[in-house]
């Protein structure tokens, strides 16, 4: 079996909500073990035969489709990429990570596409491209940026989550290997 975290969209925010129990009860319905969720934003800690992630994503995207009556974008990362995420620090010196959120993604974006985003860097926000996460500096508040959730998504012209650095490396710690 292989530990993978679900990261989902759209979960709980803009009057979509979902019960957490509902949720592992769908994850379950999958033939998925141990099924987790922590906090109530769409993260799913889970087991899988599978070893493939997009074919899980797929799986579990239409399972939601079914199930909630709207699309979630799900991203998948095994245990040992969310610990790599986690440990990845791309900006040196930036003291506490309070303001670093990172996007996950289906794929890392064409050249292109990443230099149009990185030329919205500002005194506010840097961004940072590793693998198929975007990792964002808010040197203010996340609420105070001129850049958001949807813009990131409108340049990228792809469907994206975000959290928060913190609650990425609180699932690490708690469910990935050291």
């Amino acid at each position: 079996m292989t530990r993978f975290i679900a990261f989902l969209r759209s979960i709980n925010v803009g009057g979509r909500n979902v019960k957490m129990d509902e949720l592992r009860r769908l994850f379950e319905s999958l033939g998925f073990s141990n099924v987790e969720t922590f906090i109530a934003s769409g993260n799913v800690i889970f087991e899988s035969t599978a070893r493939n992630a997009k074919t899980l994503e797929k799986k579990i995207e239409v399972k939601l489709q079914e199930a909630l009556g709207y699309s979630v974008a799900v991203f998948v990362r095994s245990a040992d990429e969310l610990a790599d995420i986690a440990n990845y620090q791309p900006f040196k010196g930036a003291g506490a990570d309070a303001g670093l959120y990172i996007a996950f993604l289906p794929e890392p974006p064409e050249k292109a596409i990443r230099e149009k985003l990185l030329s919205f860097k500002s005194k506010t926000d840097e961004f940072h491209f590793h693998n198929r996460e975007l990792y964002w500096l808010c040197h203010t508040r996340f609420s105070d940026s001129t850049f958001s959730g949807p813009l990131l998504e409108k340049i990228l012209g792809v469907k994206a989550t975000i959290r928060n650095s913190t609650t990425v490396r609180k699932i690490a710690a708690k469910h990935c290997p050291p």
